[in-house]
């Protein structure tokens, strides 16, 4: 696969209450990011990593990411596509960059490059 799905997000009104329940019913293991409300679920053996939290505005969302070699190419596309682009490029220091657009139908999907020093 030229571009992998390499993370997904599930978020909510009540991001705890969310982790518990894929916690119980997928034996999923978490690590708590307190300060943004959200959990890390381990990458396990051929699956990918992902995160549960609570959203900002209350809605409800599934999003999975696409690694990319260059998100804010990968927004410019999918917007002559005819997608809408829902969060401009941005840089989470020593992490990624990514971005966020809805396609067609409005499903919201991100793009991401890994941006650790030496990747």
């Amino acid at each position: 696969m030229a571009n992998p799905v390499i993370h997904f997000e599930v978020t909510g009104k009540d991001g705890p209450a969310l982790v518990s329940f894929y916690e119980k019913l997928f034996g999923w293991k978490t690590s708590a990011v307190e300060a943004m409300g959200y959990a890390l679920v381990e990458k396990e053996g051929d699956g990918i990593g992902g995160g549960i939290g609570t959203s900002q505005d209350g809605s409800t969302s599934v999003t999975f990411y696409v690694s990319v070699d260059d998100p804010q190419a990968a927004l410019d596309k999918a917007e002559s596509l005819g997608g809408k682009i829902v969060q401009p490029v941005m840089t989470i220091p020593d992490m990624v960059t990514l971005g966020l657009f809805a396609d067609i139908e409005g499903n919201v999907v991100g793009v991401v490059a890994d941006s650790r020093p030496g990747s």
